[in-house]
């Protein structure tokens, strides 16, 4: 095992919504990971998380990534921009330079990196003949990124498994605990380390659900989903102005994970 410490960089994907542990913080994907690398890497493996739900791209590249190198890691894993291009005003190939300009910066140091094909999430969202565009379009820039610097591809986007709506919460954007333990999975055979084989399991797709119940299902989520989320982007506030990273500094894997 060549990595000795992890640190986690991003937003809500990262930092493990929802994914909660029984007191109520998250665990998530990132987690997963760094419990099965500290098992394989032994006494000394340490990890740190600093992705914080709502974060933009230039909030994470200025913030976040820093301090991030600061702490000389040997493995960072760097999700971030999907914020970003679900934004109305949003200049994709801007946010994709940011995002490579980022990598080079982690792969300068001779750290391994960590990026991410997303998953599909426009199934379940309004807008999806401007959003699915954008994430197309930052897919393939991701690929450029990972290709160009070396940095290991997670790719979910191909999985057809996340189309299944049990892997999504029930706010349809975030991952739900069989989500993050899929994901984290991938994660770690993308690294070539071990995975327990269940991590990949996921329940049968549900029932279609009747027409006229799937227009109440998406009235209530738009009201208490979709209507916050509006109103924060007028008033310029985000989920996660009041959040601070659950782990900020390097630190044993002592929490139970899986």
């Amino acid at each position: 095992m060549r990595w000795r410490n992890f640190v986690a960089v991003g937003d809500s994907f990262s930092e493990g919504m929802d994914d909660p542990y029984p007191d109520g913080t998250f665990r998530g994907w990132a987690d997963l990971v760094a419990t099965r690398l500290a098992a394989e890497a032994g006494p000394g493996f340490r990890y740190a998380n600093l992705a914080i739900r709502g974060r933009l791209l230039p909030a994470v590249t200025a913030e976040q990534l820093p301090a991030a190198l600061e702490m000389r890691p040997d493995l960072v894993s760097f999700a971030a921009g999907g914020n970003d291009i679900l934004r109305p005003r949003c200049e994709p190939a801007a946010v994709c330079d940011s995002f490579h300009d980022s990598i080079t910066r982690i792969r300068a140091t001779g750290a391994d990196a960590i990026v991410f094909r997303f998953a599909d999430v426009t199934l379940r969202l309004p807008g999806q003949r401007v959003v699915g565009p954008r994430v197309a379009y930052m897919n393939a820039r991701v690929g450029e990124t990972a290709a160009a610097t070396g940095a290991y591809l997670v790719d979910l986007f191909v999985d057809d498994e996340f189309r299944n709506p049990l892997l999504w919460s029930v706010d349809r954007l975030h991952l739900s605990e069989i989500g993050h333990r899929r994901t984290a999975a991938h994660v770690l055979n993308a690294l070539g380390v071990a995975v327990d084989e269940d991590w990949m399991l996921v329940p049968p797709h549900p029932a279609p659900t009747p027409w006229l119940l799937a227009r109440g299902a998406d009235l209530r989520w738009a009201g208490r989903y979709l209507a916050p989320w509006v109103r924060r982007r007028l008033t310029g506030r985000s989920s996660g102005d009041l959040v601070t990273a659950k782990r900020p500094a390097l630190a044993p894997v002592v929490r139970e994970t899986a």
